[in-house]
């Protein structure tokens, strides 16, 4: 007679998180914290002095309080020793992630990182020693850049030659209520403002690091990276409630930051925006994130976007907390 011994693994423990700002993201992702079994929200941090206090299910539109409330002290936060931090604020800071990360809480950072290409080489430098200082990590991520060009990626390798990758995010961007972001990316500003587009290729850098990444995963090595833009003016007035776009003013900004091998333009990583209905953009929007894989053969995706789950809290198209995702076929062309 033989007897069969089993040993049952004890279930993992949750992850201890804190969640870094509430705003139009960090609201969002909180939501979706509070709402997971695997992790145990243990601090938020708020940047307005009127949420600090705060239970975090009021914050985040949770129907049931959850004990945890909003601070502004960084001392207060690293003291709970959490895992890992979700960090969402609006303008990362270096100053906040060295110090999140030589305390050895690991970053997942929406906050124009996707591979840290972007920073200057001091700023690089201090984010590297904090995680060797806190054996911590950090990982850059979004909807675009972010997902859209890891789906890039993805779909060349069903590819015998690789000429370019191009991912588009065609969208109307009116209802992602941040003015700040807005403003800063040339929306109802005048379209002949000297820099404007110098301006609006440094605010957008993130998606030059996502084209290299691109380039790299394909055996690619760039000899430059360009930023080309077209800036189309309001035929109209808009009032948007959270910020206005003049008649004359930015109202549709199309851009790509691309990445060339010799003469060969290799990765395209862009934006067709527009905000409110006065405006005609350079090319038709597609409402949706579009991927091109141009060689041997062509792949198209048609678009994917996401879209407000029924079960979710609401917000703009890039916000809900169960996303569904809607895509056409992949067809060689």
């Amino acid at each position: 007679m033989s007897v069969i011994s089993t040993t049952t693994r004890p279930p993992a423990a949750p992850l201890r998180v804190i969640q870094w700002t509430t705003g139009n993201i960090g609201r969002r992702s909180l939501h979706a914290i509070i709402g997971r079994d695997d992790m145990e929200l243990v601090g938020v941090f708020a940047h307005g002095a009127d949420k600090v206090g705060v239970d975090a299910a009021e914050l985040a539109g949770w129907p049931e309080p959850t004990g945890v409330h909003a601070t502004d002290d960084i001392d207060q936060l690293v003291a709970l020793r959490p895992d890992a931090c979700c960090y969402n604020p609006l303008w990362p800071s270096v100053d906040e992630l060295v110090r999140l990360l030589e305390s050895g809480i690991n970053v997942c950072s929406s906050a124009a990182w996707i591979t840290g290409g972007k920073q200057n080489p001091e700023d690089l430098e201090r984010i590297r020693k904090a995680c060797e200082a806190g054996n911590s990590t950090i990982f850059g991520s979004g909807a675009h850049p972010g997902m859209s060009n890891l789906v890039g990626m993805v779909l060349s390798g069903a590819c015998e030659r690789v000429d370019e990758i191009r991912i588009t995010e065609s969208v109307d961007c009116s209802t992602y209520e941040s003015a700040g972001t807005q403003t800063a990316m040339g929306f109802s500003q005048d379209p002949d403002t000297p820099g404007l587009a110098e301006s609006v290729r440094v605010e957008s850098e993130v998606f030059a690091e996502s084209a290299a990444m691109m380039a790299d995963a394909i055996g690619a090595t760039l000899d430059r990276i360009t930023f080309d833009v077209t800036f189309t003016p309001a035929t109209g007035d808009s009032d948007l409630g959270f910020m206005q776009i003049p008649e004359g003013t930015v109202a549709g900004v199309h851009g790509y930051h691309r990445g060339w091998v010799g003469d060969h333009n290799i990765v395209s990583v862009g934006f067709n925006w527009i905000m409110g209905s006065h405006v005609t953009p350079p090319k038709p929007l597609e409402h949706g994130h579009v991927v091109q894989v141009f060689g041997l053969p062509h792949i198209h995706s048609g678009r994917f976007r996401f879209k407000r789950s029924r079960r979710g809290f609401g917000g703009s198209w890039c916000g809900s907390s169960q996303p569904r995702t809607s895509a056409s076929f992949i067809t060689p062309s």
